[in-house]
């Protein structure tokens, strides 16, 4: 049995990110959002993505004719990123303060990553950064979770095989019901036939409801809020706990 930091579990498992993603469909994700952009953007095509790991999206948008180009802290993710996306480009930088060469058509932040941002303040910086980065008419796109509808019981699993090891993947959100900060709780198992090791991960996240996150994105932008259904754009149900945020640039 073994455990480690979660620094160096986001840095040593860089090489297992995509097996433990390996149920999203990114194709219909990214697809998802290019029709949210014919529809409120301003037909650019430039776009950034934040947060994005190993460039799963990113290589979705180029081959759909974009210039996309890829964020995030973690400088391994980025170097998986560059193998498979070796027209991007990609640079090691906080979302919650970054800056752009030249103004963006869109900018994206899949897989809930928005909450990285880890506490309010940060998440004021973020928003007010993909602003000064958009061009006028340009679109921010991303989805998030509702902290007043989060089940702390609730919990995601799945199973991969590499290498002759199975892993197996949990995560669930947790929120202690007031205040600005949730967690989202990882575990990865790995069996061999000689061991075991499991991991153990907890990563502070801000929390926010879906009201205070209008609040704060509506001096920035006009703001379209649709229910997490990749296969059709549906307006939001009173009873949905996440949600898709589509935000155009005044």
């Amino acid at each position: 049995m073994a455990t480690i930091s979660s620094n160096a579990l986001y840095t040593d498992l860089s090489g297992y990110y995509d097996l433990m993603c390996i149920d999203i469909n990114y194709k219909a994700q990214s697809d998802y959002v290019r029709r949210l952009h014919q529809l409120f953007g301003n037909n650019g095509t430039r776009h950034l993505d934040l947060a994005c790991g190993t460039g799963p999206h990113i290589r979705h948008f180029i081959d759909s004719g974009f210039q996309s180009n890829g964020l995030d802290l973690n400088q391994p993710m980025l170097e998986l990123a560059k193998i498979r996306c070796p027209e991007a480009s990609f640079d090691l930088q906080n979302m919650c303060d970054f800056k752009v060469d030249q103004p963006l058509d869109l900018i994206t932040c899949f897989l809930y990553s928005i909450h990285y941002c880890g506490n309010i303040e940060n998440l004021k910086r973020c928003i007010a950064s993909v602003h000064a980065a958009l061009k006028e008419g340009g679109v921010f796109c991303f989805n998030t979770v509702e902290k007043t509808k989060i089940n702390n019981n609730s919990f995601m699993r799945h199973a991969s095989d590499l290498d002759n090891s199975q892993f197996v993947f949990k995560s669930g959100w947790y929120y202690s019901g007031e205040g600005d900060r949730q967690t989202l709780k990882l575990s990865i198992e790995k069996n061999t036939a000689e061991q075991t090791q499991y991991w153990e991960d907890e990563h502070p996240m801000v929390a926010v409801s879906f009201d205070e996150l209008k609040a704060l994105l509506e001096p920035y932008f006009d703001v379209h809020v649709f229910e997490h259904d990749y296969d059709k754009i549906l307006p939001l149900p009173e009873t949905s706990g996440n949600a898709i945020f589509t935000c155009v640039k005044r």
